[in-house]
């Protein structure tokens, strides 16, 4: 049998009254409460404790208060049906009658009788009464009630009772956080919380505060549907408004047309039954119960009035907006522009999602081919593009075939940035080509549009390798000295010294000079990923130049992060992934890496082609299989051959690891074909050739991997960045025998010395030392693995130098950091600022750091570092 929670007081007076009736004293007790508060529960517990006491029982319907004296016939199932009928004077008697609103009027009449003699009966009478029913106001029943003796409210449950009740049907106590959930859901009410417990324990559903604020109750439900129908209309009709019009009791009363006190007379008896609390539903399964009751079409009629209202009110957009979305039929223009509008406020607030569902939903009102439906595909578009590039440049195509001004095309398609050309559709560049033109002679507005389109199409035909020698043709055309006095000029110019660096069709000097006088003139503070910023860094990566990068992507995260902006926090930080690569800085490299990862930042879907070639980029060249499977796993489908590239480099790497070479020579060549067709050639960005030579090496075709490697070291030496040179000559050197392998070597090591890329210069050393079998270059190759984290070369170069086993401090990247930096001799202070932690932090850091290589301060720790391998946390 189910314990009563928190009911000792009620179950205590009709125990004393029982006793007291003994002697002739009798009583009546009115039990009164809303729905749901365990009336019925306490009448079953009345009748549980009266031992030695003859108890009738009766319970009222609503079906039956035409019977009469069927309450009557219930307690007393033989004679004519009067309670004066003789008991034994030695016989206490207990009368339970529950839901007293629906007994009929006879058998009111005989209750009153009973109630009015009570006192000199050995009889405790209790009736229970449902607050806020109609039936409880009729003066036959207002009559016994007043008779009473006394009148019994029980309240809703604490938290401590809603966790006893947890306890009992779950067999299991919930946590704070699940009780208050539970508390809070249902105001204590017995019905609701014990409905809602048994919808978790049937549902298997885990016993969290999350599952409690998801969960519906179709047993409640029914119950509140029930007593929602049995109410008086102007009450159901203000129900049903609140339903559309929810926390807003005046605005739903003039929806429900109801004046102020016929409301005021709806309220009264709602908030009786606990039906509301406060301005609104007290639980969701009363709104639940309410919508039951409604017809399909009495509340699409109900949000059509109630949208024209709260639009004639002069209310807010969004609040117009959210009751527009669950309207199917057409409302005109006027919703048009208020959706519009919402979409704005939406947006501001970086809420891109809302935004897209409001601007779908205007769609519904606008024309079918006009401008109206242009303008709203085009603010759809620039919603999508933060979290669906490839639906935004559907839709924006979609834009530019309704406009037939080819300025009105101009202006659409600069709504999103030129980085996203590179998921255009074919359909894109035809509208693109028709919506440009030739910029010379044309001035202000005209001109802007004409260049930034031209930035447009020239991202998105990038893959193609004439195109690229176009670009070379058009930035040479620009002058010694392109103009940047406005933001048309530089996109366009940061397009094409993008697409210059990947098909390498001028030397890296010449573009890193350019590259940075266009980024010092970007702001950090403008959003991320609608400027010039990812193509610059790159850029500027790719050409060995990414210090200038390096400090304004620092910026530019804290903007983001003020924001709140994921998507450009996640673009961000796989911008810094490869910036911290290319300077040397491995254990920021990989969490960077890991902090995009963990931000989206490898949904290619969301932060598109630019992002996605970056983070293929960072992959390729860590070698780390847990950071490949990841980007991998997010890649899907390529939107355009050159991704598919990139995707089959990463796969041809994971081969490598898992020792499939075989195939990974045939995903390389594959991958090799696309992105010459393409012309596509950095060597910094896709060195295919050298990864495609180390590997035609080892399975012996040593000729094919000299020549492989002689070309990159040639497209090296052009493009003219020293990591990609450097690199083609270790690859050079690995693939050539005897002396003059360790000469190329020793002359990669030279260039690599002059370049920020210090993974690639270990190893080079580690290449070097393996092969001339060289101690002094061993100790290099330690020290420097050592210092940036490269763990795998450090581990060789400690064997190599006859170290037993490696001296393993498993510090983490924090850590690793945070070390460094004091044995650098930076105060506590000065390394909390530059990591940006606070300074209890950095003691921290340190104490551990201390512990795990068992030294005993900062003037051991040059030299811990120097003959430790340092294992990330991330492999």
């Amino acid at each position: 049998m189910t314990t009563l929670v928190e009911r000792d007081a009620e179950l205590d007076l009709v125990a004393r009254a029982l006793r007291e009736a003994a002697d002739g004293s009798g009583c009546a007790i009115v039990v009164a409460g809303p729905l749901g508060i365990g009336k019925t529960a306490l009448v079953q517990a009345f009748a549980g404790q009266a031992e030695g006491v003859t108890v009738l029982r009766a319970s009222a319907s609503p079906l039956e208060q035409d019977f009469d004296l069927g309450v009557v016939r219930q307690l007393l199932d033989w004679g004519d049906g009067t309670l004066a009928l003789p008991f034994s004077r030695d016989d206490r008697l207990l009368v339970l009658v529950d839901d007293l609103q629906w007994t009929d009027d006879r058998s009111l009449s005989e209750l009153d009788r009973l109630v009015r003699r009570v006192h000199d009966l050995r009889t405790v009478v209790v009736m229970t009464v449902r607050e806020g029913e109609a039936g409880a106001d009729r003066p036959a029943a207002a009559s016994v009630l007043s008779n009473a003796t006394c009148t019994l409210r029980p309240k809703p449950l604490t938290v401590t009772g809603t966790a006893a009740v947890v306890r009992e049907r779950l067999a299991r106590d919930g946590d704070d956080e699940f009780t208050s959930a539970c508390h809070e859901a249902t105001g204590g009410n017995p019905m609701l919380l014990s409905a809602l417990v048994l919808a978790l324990a049937v549902g298997g559903r885990p016993v969290t505060a999350e599952a409690v604020r998801s969960s519906r109750t179709s047993q409640a439900r029914d119950r509140v549907a029930a007593c929602v129908r049995a109410q008086p209309a102007h009450v159901q009709a203000l129900l049903k408004a609140m339903v559309v019009l929810p926390d807003e009791p005046r605005l739903a009363a003039e929806l429900a047309g109801l004046d102020e006190l016929t409301a005021a007379e709806a309220v009264r008896p709602a908030r009786k039954l606990g039906l509301l609390r406060g301005d609104g539903f007290a639980h969701p399964a009363v709104c639940e119960a309410v919508e039951e009751t409604m017809a399909s079409a009495e509340r699409t009629l109900l949000q059509e009035r109630a949208v024209r209202l709260l639009h004639d009110r002069g209310r807010p957009a969004e609040e117009i907006a959210r009751q527009l979305l669950s309207i199917t039929t057409q409302q005109g223009t006027w919703a048009v522009t208020v959706l519009r509008t919402a979409a704005d406020v939406a947006m501001s607030r970086s809420a891109p999602h809302t935004a897209a569902r409001y601007l779908r939903r205007a769609l519904l009102d606008c024309s079918r081919d006009g401008q109206d439906r242009a303008r709203t595909l085009v603010d759809l578009a620039a919603a999508e593009r933060t979290f669906d590039l490839a639906a935004a440049v559907r839709t924006m195509v979609s834009a530019m075939t309704l406009f037939a001004d080819p300025l009105d095309r101009a202006a659409a398609v600069i709504r999103l940035a030129p980085v996203v050309m590179g998921d255009a559709p074919p359909g894109l560049v035809p509208l693109l080509r028709m919506s440009g033109g030739q910029a010379e002679g044309l001035t202000g507005v005209e001109r802007d549009l004409t260049l930034r389109v031209e930035a447009r199409l020239r991202y998105a035909t990038a893959s193609s390798a004439i195109e690229l020698d176009s670009c070379r043709t058009r930035l040479l055309g620009l002058g010694a000295e392109p103009p940047l006095h406005s933001a048309a000029d530089r996109e366009l110019v940061a397009v094409l010294l993008h697409n210059v660096m990947l098909g390498v069709r001028l030397p890296s000097a010449e573009v890193v000079a350019l590259a940075n006088r266009v980024l010092a003139n970007e702001a950090a503070t403008s959003p991320h990923s609608a400027g010039m910023a990812p193509l610059l860094v790159s850029t500027l990566a790719a050409a060995d130049a990414p210090g200038a990068a390096a400090g304004w992507l620092d910026q530019a995260l804290e903007v983001a992060r003020h924001r709140g902006d994921l998507v450009e926090q996640a673009m961000i930080r796989t911008e810094q992934s490869l910036v911290h690569l290319l300077s040397g800085q491995l254990a920021e490299a990989g969490q960077a890496a890991a902090d995009a990862f963990e931000l989206g930042g490898w949904d290619w879907q969301t932060t598109g082609s630019a992002a996605a070639f970056v983070s293929g980029a960072v992959a390729l060249q860590l070698r780390d299989p847990v950071l490949t499977e990841r980007v991998l796993a997010a890649a899907g489908e390529p939107v355009n051959a050159c991704l598919a590239a990139i995707v089959g480099l990463l796969r041809g790497s994971a081969a490598v690891l898992r020792g499939d070479l075989p195939g990974a020579v045939e995903l390389l060549l594959d991958c090799g074909t696309r992105l010459d067709r393409s012309g596509w050639r950095n060597p910094v960005m896709v060195p295919w050739r050298s990864s495609l030579a180390l590997l035609e090496h080892r399975l012996g075709d040593r000729e094919d991997a000299l020549r492989l490697a002689e070309t990159e070291r040639l497209i090296a030496e052009e493009w003219g960045a020293a990591s990609g040179i450097g690199r083609a000559w270790r690859v050079l050197g690995a693939v050539t025998e005897g002396t003059h392998g360790i000469a190329l070597t020793r002359r990669a090591v030279e260039v690599l010395e002059g370049s920020g890329h210090r993974l690639e210069l270990a190893r080079a050393l580690q290449q070097w030392a393996r092969m001339a079998d060289d101690t002094a270059v061993w100790r290099r190759c330690l020290d420097l693995a050592v210092e940036i984290g490269a763990t795998n070369i450090a581990k060789r170069a400690y064997a190599a130098l006859d170290g037993t086993s490696p001296v393993f401090a498993s510090l983490t990247p924090s850590e690793r950091r945070v070390a460094m930096l004091a044995a650098a001799g930076r105060a506590n202070q000065e390394i909390a600022e530059k990591l940006s932690v606070t300074s209890r932090a950095v003691e921290k850091h340190l104490t551990n750091a201390y512990r795990k290589l068992g030294v005993g301060g900062r003037t051991e720790l040059g030299d811990a570092l120097r003959y430790a391998v340092v294992l990330q946390l991330d492999g």
